[in-house]
């Protein structure tokens, strides 16, 4: 019989003030200090991230068009061609395993490449909001800690909550969370490197409705087993036990038919295994569902224009801090004048964001320039139009 529980959480609160002294002009310029040498780090990272993402980006690139030139679709993926011995084969149809995934601790089995077992504890978790205000020439800092029961696959630490007491959670679970892969997963006659099963992790809750009980002491509630003398009041150390699957590798009533994979990847006998581009990336690919060899190599290539843009977007951001940082200090020299400040922080805030604007485009350019130097050339023109932009927005001075 299958029950819904509802979680019915506990929460708590409480609220601490704490009051320090207003910082003085040497002690905000010391703080400030340690930030420029903090904004140094992050300026100088940010141009090795810049660089290396473009040499990556175009690597793989490469590395995409030299397989889609050479990739062999195979005519069948139940026979094994010596012909196509250590060259790139493209291949796709339904996952299967040799024996099914057990967990015997519930009485559940599923043919599949990967069981999830997911545990998760009733615990305290304790959320904090503060503000800081200025009293009597004091800075206050106001914090509220509120205290409420949830459902958490990793254990919480009360130890450093601000009031453990009445708060308290078990410092371990009694079970484990944990993954089994199936030892030996093929398409057809070919059998997934260890690269390849990794990339099989589209999770889906598996559903326990056609499952008892597995002990007096577990509970079934819609999907999950509960631990619990009382699913509809869990206690704090209360458990509930979910079920997760990846590559459905055999035909379930229940959950449909074997789920089907698109592979790219070096025949070497029956196993698929590594290929080793010229530009030295490795292509082992493998995709949900049944795509030809242009519909792979084409959300590959989106893949690596997505993952460039977002290591640019990284590296520019790096840079704008890092510079921020750097040129806190004569924001921190005029602190005391409020109109003055507020001009200086915006003037501050242009100037990092042209100036990490230009340098972003300048080391994306260098980071071309081995590989495309007439792009190398056009993008470090581009890198100069920030800073003549911002140029042309100064007022000229008026002739004395």
């Amino acid at each position: 019989m299958s029950r819904n529980f509802s979680d019915t959480g506990s929460r708590k609160e409480h609220v601490k003030i704490t009051s320090e002294s207003k910082p003085g002009f040497l002690e905000r310029l010391s703080e400030t200090s340690g930030g420029m040498l903090m904004g140094l780090v992050t300026f100088l990272l940010s141009f090795y991230l810049l660089f290396t993402n473009e040499g990556r980006a175009l690597r793989t690139a490469k590395s995409l068009d030299e397989g889609l030139s050479l990739v062999i679709p195979l005519d069948s993926i139940h026979s094994v061609s010596q012909q196509n011995e250590g060259r790139l084969v493209h291949l796709a149809g339904a996952l299967s395993t040799s024996k099914p995934l057990f967990d015997p601790s519930y009485g559940l089995s599923i043919q599949a490449v990967k069981l999830k077992r997911n545990v998760e504890m009733y615990q305290w978790v304790e959320y904090e909001e503060s503000r800081e205000y200025e009293e009597n020439g004091e800075i206050k800092k106001e914090t509220k800690y509120s205290y409420n029961t949830e459902w958490k696959s990793e254990v919480v630490n009360s130890r450093n909550f601000d009031r453990e007491i009445g708060h308290k959670n078990p410092s371990a679970m009694a079970v484990e969370s944990f993954t089994a892969v199936s030892p030996n997963v093929q398409v057809g006659s070919f059998v997934l490197s260890k690269g390849l099963v990794d990339k099989i992790d589209d999770f889906k809750q598996l559903s326990l409705s056609n499952l008892e009980d597995p002990h007096a002491d577990v509970t079934r509630g819609g999907d999950y087993f509960y631990h619990s003398e009382n699913p509809r009041r869990p206690e704090v150390g209360d458990l509930r036990v979910s079920f997760f699957y990846a590559g459905l590798s055999g035909d379930d009533p229940h959950l449909g038919s074997a789920d089907k994979v698109t592979v790219i990847a070096r025949q070497q006998g029956d196993q698929l295994v590594p290929y080793h581009t010229k530009s030295g990336d490795v292509l082992q690919i493998l995709y949900p569902g049944d795509l030809s060899v242009e519909e792979v190599f084409q959300k590959e290539h989106e893949s690596n224009t997505m993952k460039t843009w977002a290591l640019r977007a990284a590296g520019w951001l790096a840079m704008f801090v890092g510079i921020s940082l750097m040129t806190r200090i004569f924001y921190t020299l005029v602190d005391w004048f409020p109109v003055v400040r507020d001009l200086v922080n915006i003037g501050l805030k242009a100037f990092a964001f042209c100036l990490a604007s230009s340098l972003s485009l300048l080391t994306i350019s260098i980071g071309w320039l081995f590989y495309r130097p007439l792009w190398a050339f056009l993008i470090g023109l581009l890198s100069v139009v920030p800073i003549v932009v911002a140029k042309s927005r100064v007022p000229p001075k008026k002739q004395q």
